[in-house]
């Protein structure tokens, strides 16, 4: 949590923002008289408006935090007229899960709208909200969506001097239906959902959307049978760690307002600067808020942590029998792909630096990096079940973990051939000619033919230039990393269903 690269200290900024802008929503919620559970309802809003809108653009960002009341006022409203009608409830929320993964497809946006949907189902029963408080929820929502976009958007808004990391568009599977994963997942995170409804019912009739809320949370931002598994196994660890807290924090409070309410603070900044680099902290961070929200409404004590405990694990269970029994992403096909796309990734930053090197100014090798740097993490988060220290195959975790290294190493040299190539003294060499189509050679060996050369033969000065010596030290760096990895990639399946 404490070691993890923060570029710029964004992250920290982030959650800054977070804590300001669902504590003016909050605050402003009780200064215009709402009740307890409204307010609750507008901070879990505004909280989900700052954490899962991620367009990549300002603009984009605004438009999606606009259309968030779009779907949830409805959501609210049917979970609401449904409380007292448990069939239906049940059917009409698997259909909003369904269709909240679904969503995925139309990507950031998408994957916003059907969080907020879902959350927002899930709202109403955590508060076990009615018809008559429909007025008050709606009040909430508004006033809380209107003032975190005030922060995120005029007061703070970070994005317009600094850019979000690049976020790599999803490597679909090729075809479309259910080789599609977002539809993929609809089914299995509907099925999950719907065991841990059932199984969730049979431990609680009060508190049964744990099981629920578990279950759709482990599918959010994965994309593999092995992430989903590895996924549920940190929200567990999460859970407990969170539960201990709890008892030792929580429950000795008894919902004392104004320790709760520094205490909560605290739990969003965790929520928020720990989302990227741990599952499990945000889990953790996720479950000593709930226990002191459970506080504020004065039902909190140890019981029912330990049920929150049993749900967690029921909603766990459910989604690891989804991915294994209902149309299954295998690790392998997932892995193969973000590796490909890194190493394209790596060829376009060699490309681009060699003809930037050559003379052409219009060719910026740092947008390359940059998202090699982007893949290279979606790598990391499809590699994480192979090297886990639970998993028992020794020869795949080591062969993994090599693959890692290496495009670690690709990544070093990349990031260093951009950096020479920004410097205005640097003078193109013609022995960068010959590197760099034995970097082109070396991808193609891997992944195939390459979209485009990196140099042509006219564009190769003659002569030795020494500003040119740190550009050839790391495309000598890039040669080695990628003819390395021909071993792990070529000499036996370093993925397995």
């Amino acid at each position: 949590m404490f070691m993890a690269p923060d570029p710029g200290l964004f992250r920290l900024r982030v959650s800054l923002r977070a804590v300001l802008g669902i504590g003016l929503a909050v605050t402003l919620s009780e200064l215009a008289g709402l009740s307890l559970p409204a307010s609750i309802t507008g901070g879990l809003a505004a909280l989900l408006a700052l954490f899962t809108v991620g367009d990549p653009t300002v603009r984009g960002q605004a438009l999606t935090t606009a259309l968030l009341p779009v779907v949830g006022l409805p959501v609210l409203a049917l979970a609401t007229a449904l409380h007292g009608m448990p069939p239906l409830r049940d059917g009409t929320w698997l259909a909003v899960i369904f269709c909240g993964v679904y969503a995925r497809r139309w990507g950031p946006r998408g994957h916003a709208l059907g969080i907020f949907a879902f959350m927002m189902f899930f709202t109403t029963q955590f508060l076990h909200a009615v018809p008559g408080q429909l007025p008050q929820l709606y009040a909430a929502l508004a006033l809380s969506l209107a003032a975190s976009s005030v922060v995120r958007f005029g007061a703070w808004c970070i994005e317009r001097r600094t850019p979000l990391p690049a976020a790599p568009a999803p490597a679909p599977l090729d075809g479309r239906g259910l080789a599609r994963p977002a539809t993929r997942q609809a089914f299995q995170a509907t099925a999950a959902c719907a065991f841990a409804l059932s199984a969730g019912q049979l431990l609680s009739h009060d508190r049964w959307y744990w099981a629920v809320g578990t279950a759709w949370w482990i599918f959010v931002n994965t994309a593999s049978r092995g992430e989903t598994l590895i996924r549920g196994f940190r929200r567990v660890v999460g859970t407990v760690t969170g539960i201990v807290a709890g008892l030792l924090i929580a429950v000795p409070l008894h919902g004392a307002p104004a320790p709760t309410a520094a205490l909560v603070a605290v739990c969003v900044f965790g929520i928020f600067y720990t989302a990227a680099p741990s599952y499990s902290w945000m889990m953790f961070f996720v479950t000593v808020m709930a226990g002191l929200l459970y506080g504020l409404l004065g039902v909190l004590h140890p019981g029912l942590l330990g049920l929150r405990l049993a749900e967690t694990g029921v909603g766990a269970l459910g989604a690891a029998l989804a991915v294994a029994l209902i149309l299954p992403i295998t690790t392998h096909a997932v892995t193969d792909r973000w590796v490909g796309r890194a190493l394209h990734a790596v060829h376009g930053c060699t490309a681009a630096a060699a003809r930037r090197l050559a003379g052409d100014d219009r060719a910026d090798p740092a947008p390359r990096a940059a998202e090699l740097e982007a893949l290279l993490g979606r790598v990391r988060m499809a590699l994480a079940p192979l090297v886990h220290p639970l998993n028992p195959m020794r020869a795949r975790k080591a062969r993994a973990r090599q693959v890692l290294a290496l495009l670690d190493d690709c990544a070093r040299e990349a990031r260093g051939l951009a950096a020479v190539a920004a410097d205005p003294d640097a003078s193109h060499d013609a022995r960068l000619t010959a590197a760099c189509r034995r970097v082109e050679t070396a991808v193609e060996t891997l992944v195939g033919a390459v979209p485009e050369r990196a140099l042509t033969a006219h564009q190769a000065a003659q002569g030795h230039h020494p500003g040119a010596e740190q550009a050839l030290a790391h495309l000598h760096g890039l040669e080695r990393a990628l003819v390395a990895l021909a071993t792990p990639l070529r000499g036996s399946r370093l993925m397995s269903a």
